[in-house]
């Protein structure tokens, strides 16, 4: 960590962001030319924020204290930057978009709090146990968003809240083996156990009938909320408007892609190809 008495260059903080966000392109672009060009350095640095501290909930081979220990620290360097002096050039790119755009301050922290529960739970007893992990680990996103272009409506926030949500659910589908090979299963046990499934099923990556039912259930649940989301796009405009619009049926056609593939997520990961982005691109224009 620099010293806070460091020459500190916010447009160099900007730019490292910037770059970081681009070569991380995702299912998602997050600095894509639908994001208005005024509000682009700020996604970019936000997107820095979330992924520094994503990367120290999976970092490798450590300990879990040890990702605590470095999420505890990136937080407390939030809480530096937000209480006193930035001390290096991404924290100070930071700060300039919190203060300048009045972004509420718990969104970040919550981020930060998901990030630490992923290092301390991985089983779900209950689908309002998820929805509880989702209220701070994808829809502080949508609310940080919105307040970037000054969008403060209760009513915003709840759709918000629903698209975060199916698209946090669709990577939960989408990365059902990845996640178990990091030793989470995002599926509650009850719902598990009411369709008859065991954790035999996802050691043995075994796509059974009761398997498929689960994820078509749960597939058909997220896409109810990726309906009753898109309320949103009534509160938007221009450019953001394509933008949200583009990564709902980005996250939908995900869902298409785990239908199309009888609901096995073991054998091929769902991932949208570049003809799928520009499919998505001209739906977003034309309906």
């Amino acid at each position: 960590m620099l010293s806070p008495n460091i020459n500190i260059d916010i447009k160099a903080g900007y730019s490292e962001a910037y770059n970081l966000a681009k070569i991380h392109y995702e299912n998602f672009p997050v600095v894509s030319f639908f994001i208005p060009a005024k509000i682009r350095n700020d996604v970019a640095i936000i997107y820095w924020f979330a992924r520094t501290a994503d990367d120290y909930a999976d970092e490798g081979n450590l300990e879990a204290s040890e990702k605590l220990k470095k999420l505890t620290a990136f937080e407390e360097s939030l809480n530096w930057l937000l209480n006193d002096k930035p001390r290096n050039n991404l924290e100070a790119a930071l700060k300039s978009t919190i203060i300048t755009k009045k972004l509420s301050h718990h969104n970040f922290f919550n981020l930060l709090k998901a990030f630490k529960q992923d290092v301390t739970k991985n089983r779900y007893s209950t689908f309002s146990e998820v929805l509880d992990y989702c209220s701070c680990s994808a829809n502080p996103v949508g609310k940080i968003l919105l307040e970037l272009i000054n969008i403060r409506d209760e009513q915003a926030f709840y759709f918000s809240d629903k698209i975060c949500t199916a698209l946090q659910l669709t990577n939960f589908i989408q990365d059902t083996d990845i996640d178990f090979d990091k030793g989470r299963i995002y599926y509650p046990k009850d719902e598990m156990a009411k369709f008859g499934i065991t954790e035999t099923e996802f050691e043995m990556k075994e796509n059974n009938l009761n398997l498929k039912s689960l994820i078509e259930f749960s597939v058909n649940r997220i896409q109810s909320l990726f309906d009753e989301g898109k309320g949103l796009l009534e509160f938007l405009s221009g450019r953001f408007k394509y933008e949200i619009e583009w990564t709902i049926k980005g996250g939908e056609e995900i869902l298409n892609k785990i239908r199309g593939a009888d609901f096995d997520v073991f054998r091929r990961r769902p991932v949208l190809s570049k003809t799928d982005h520009l499919k998505i691109l001209f739906k977003s224009f034309f309906g």
